[in-house]
């Protein structure tokens, strides 16, 4: 469970100095242009989504990680009013 707390952490401060992408279709543009540094999946991401970035991450060795929040904590998380399945870290 600390490990999640970490990621969470890690999440907070990327939102807080604003690099952070959210969203499957974004995540994926930013994947292709070699922009990440690490990508969340909520546990209820959709297969069709986790598998396109599952490919692409796959390429520039990007790790990807599962988090255990369904997307609307994910969104609760990143103090957003939306749910959340998948977000991306820039560099």
């Amino acid at each position: 469970m600390k490990e999640t707390k970490n990621e969470i952490e890690e999440i907070k401060d990327s939102i807080d100095d604003k690099k952070v992408v959210l969203g499957a279709t974004v995540t994926i543009k930013a994947l292709k242009n070699s922009q990440l540094r690490k990508i969340f999946l909520s546990t209820n991401c959709t297969e069709a989504a986790k598998k396109d970035i599952e490919y692409y991450a796959s390429f520039h060795n990007i790790p990807i990680v599962q988090l255990n929040y369904p997307s609307d904590e994910v969104g609760v998380i990143c103090k957003k009013p939306f749910s959340i399945a998948v977000l991306g870290l820039l560099k």
